[in-house]
């Protein structure tokens, strides 16, 4: 990797990645579990109709926003929707459909899941997230990031080429608004700004800022150095993998003089009464989606054996309350995060199983999970 400002400091920082994983396990100690927030997210994916079609977007939006309500009634922390520009997720424009949300909800945090920061401009998904933050009574959150679809390059008129400056640009005049409403900036993709006021502003309390981060030590120490909210993409694989991440997120707060933010885990799930129907129901929808998404990628078709495996061992959060909250609280405490979102869709899954989901993962599987990581009763 290109040489950061720690390397000279500290070569562990940005040593290979391979080593570093052991180094990290050797040295990490007790983890600090604070409160733990526990939210939702969604793509919006076009789900089935009762008669086995698929329903068209707009109809998929109303259900979001119904999904949104129903989560705000469940006490569910937070609800993040991402953003694609693909045929089989309708969300698009996420701040349209959280404002609608918002409108109709008390309590639940509203952002994104993510907001793909490379392909817009800075200013203007700022002054979108500032106005959702006043409308909402300052509920609103952002989580930034590249984005794991390239759709919107092309879409926008943004060459792949430019995939790591045209973020790092971006996420820096993000980062400086977010502190202050006036700014004087320059770089190479976008216009300079001089002494420029943005509008409208911030109300006191700010807007909460994450970068999400699929598994790059580069991306960890970019968010340390713009001092915001480190959320970890974990879609596959064993969490404790990711042990090394936040260590080095917490050594590099230290090295920078940084104050220590929460950190939060994003993977995708499905909550049903028992562990055999949550199996058997997300299954073939996770095969249609992932046999769909592998194709354009040139993976190997999924099986069902490797899905469980994924269900019983790896990122996948299915099955019962009882089940999912055992296994997302060991997640969270061997990790030590503040934060978790349960990416509740997966495919084309209809509708009224997500709203079960919902519904069971904001009455049962909030509170075990909280318990569990309070009484420290978890095995890990």
């Amino acid at each position: 990797m290109g040489e950061h400002p720690l390397c000279r400091t500290t070569p562990l920082l940005c040593m290979d990645m391979a080593d570093y994983v052991g180094c990290a396990i050797l040295m990490a100690g007790p983890r600090q579990m604070n409160q733990i927030d526990l939210g939702l997210d969604t793509f919006g994916d076009v789900t089935q109709a009762p008669d086995g079609t698929l329903k068209p977007m707009d109809q998929v939006l109303r259900d979001v926003v119904e999904e949104g309500v129903v989560a705000d009634q469940a006490g569910v922390h937070f609800l993040g929707l991402g953003e694609h520009h693909r045929s089989d997720f309708a969300v698009s424009a996420p701040e349209v459909v959280l404002a609608a949300i918002a409108a109709r909800t008390g309590r639940i945090r509203l952002g994104t899941a993510v907001t793909v920061l490379s392909t817009d401009d800075p200013i203007r998904v700022f002054q979108r997230f500032s106005t959702l933050n006043a409308i909402s009574n300052g509920r609103a959150e952002v989580i930034l990031g590249r984005g794991s679809f390239t759709e919107s390059y092309p879409l926008f008129g943004h060459a792949l080429d430019d995939y790591e400056l045209l973020f790092e640009e971006k996420l820096d005049i993000f980062a400086r608004l977010v502190r202050a409403p006036s700014l004087t900036w320059s770089g190479k993709h976008r216009a300079a700004l001089a002494d420029q006021t943005v509008y409208p502003p911030l109300a006191p309390s700010g807007l909460t800022t994450w970068v999400g981060v699929g598994g790059s030590p580069e991306s960890v120490v970019r968010v340390v150095r713009q001092d915001l909210q480190l959320m970890l993409a974990i879609i596959g694989g064993d969490p404790a993998r990711f042990v090394p991440y936040v260590d080095l997120y917490h050594r590099a707060v230290a090295q920078l003089g940084r104050k220590a933010r929460p950190v939060g885990v994003h993977s995708p799930g499905h909550i049903a009464r028992t562990d055999e129907a949550a199996r058997e129901a997300m299954w073939p929808h996770y095969r249609d989606m992932f046999g769909r998404i592998g194709r354009e990628r040139g993976w190997p078709p999924v099986t069902k054996d490797k899905y469980l495996a994924e269900v019983e061992h790896g990122s996948l959060y299915v099955g019962s309350p009882e089940t999912v909250a055992r296994k997302i609280a060991g997640a969270v405490t061997t990790l030590g995060v503040q934060r978790f979102d349960l990416k509740y869709s997966t495919g084309p899954m209809p509708h009224g199983e997500l709203l079960d989901s919902i519904g069971l993962y904001g009455s049962r599987v909030i509170p075990m999970v909280k318990e569990m990581v309070a009484d420290h009763t978890v095995s890990v």
